[in-house]
């Protein structure tokens, strides 16, 4: 029977790449987002794949979380992989000036939004001993830089969460992987800076990041490894980049 993965954030970005690149690999999928015309669309286009079901919701809605996986038809309650890739960056101001918009915002996707769906899927990986939770996290996670504060705060504690998960669940059997990217050209730096086009782009100025392709290639080799390994965690840098802050910018 073909495996069931259950994808946050599909709709955009690393999440959209990482179902089609699931897809290819005859994995079945629960994609989810807040953008029901993007997961139809995407459902559209993979159906002739793999089965497809899609989840309209916000991880932050922590009721509609836990209702809307209880209401799970029961052929799709089996998640074999849960891939927490919801997440945004709001802002990057310095401390002092920081929205509390903004850290709120993150702090209720990043953390608290990747628990209320852990929280949802995993103790039915626990029940039938067998499951596989990747957590997407970033350098952010490992390298503060400055007007990361907050957005930072979070991925640290994405790093911390998944560290526990993978302790709390060995006597399971349930792997447990981190996949953190430094630099990808999605839709992150447009959101990060509000819909500032030019600012975003300029994020990658003289330099190629990666692709939401690349980040999606790297979550398919963590979850098809033999049975015995574990990908527990990971960083993936563009060739240019070699820290949060050290990128060589002198490509035309």
């Amino acid at each position: 029977m073909s495996k069931i993965a259950l994808i946050t954030g599909a709709t955009s970005g690393i999440g959209e790449a990482t179902a089609r690149i699931f897809s290819d690999h005859g994995i079945n999928l629960i994609i989810c987002g807040r953008r029901e015309k993007r997961l139809l669309s995407l459902k559209s286009e993979l159906s002739h794949k793999v089965k497809v079901h899609t989840l309209t919701f916000d991880v932050r809605d922590k009721d509609k979380v836990f209702q809307i996986m209880e209401d799970l038809p029961e052929d799709w309650k089996k998640i074999d992989i849960l891939v927490n890739n919801a997440g945004n960056a709001h802002g990057f101001d310095p401390i002092h000036e920081g929205s509390l918009d903004d850290w709120e915002s993150m702090i209720d996707i990043n953390v608290k939004g990747l628990l209320y769906v852990s929280k949802a899927v995993i103790p039915g990986m626990v029940e039938r001993r067998s499951g596989h939770v990747v957590n997407i996290g970033s350098i952010a996670g490992k390298e503060v830089y400055p007007n990361g504060n907050v957005y930072c705060a979070s991925k640290y504690a994405v790093d911390a969460i998944n560290n526990g998960m993978r302790l709390d669940l060995n006597q399971y059997g349930i792997k447990v992987s981190q996949v953190n990217p430094g630099l990808v050209d999605t839709e992150f730096s447009e959101v990060r800076f509000k819909g500032d086009k030019q600012r975003s782009q300029s994020v990658y100025d003289g330099m190629t990041p990666l692709t939401g392709d690349d980040i999606a290639d790297l979550i398919l080799f963590v979850v098809t490894r033999p049975a015995h390994v574990n990908i527990s965690d990971s960083i993936i840098f563009p060739t240019a980049q070699a820290s949060s802050t050290l990128v060589r910018r002198d490509q035309s």
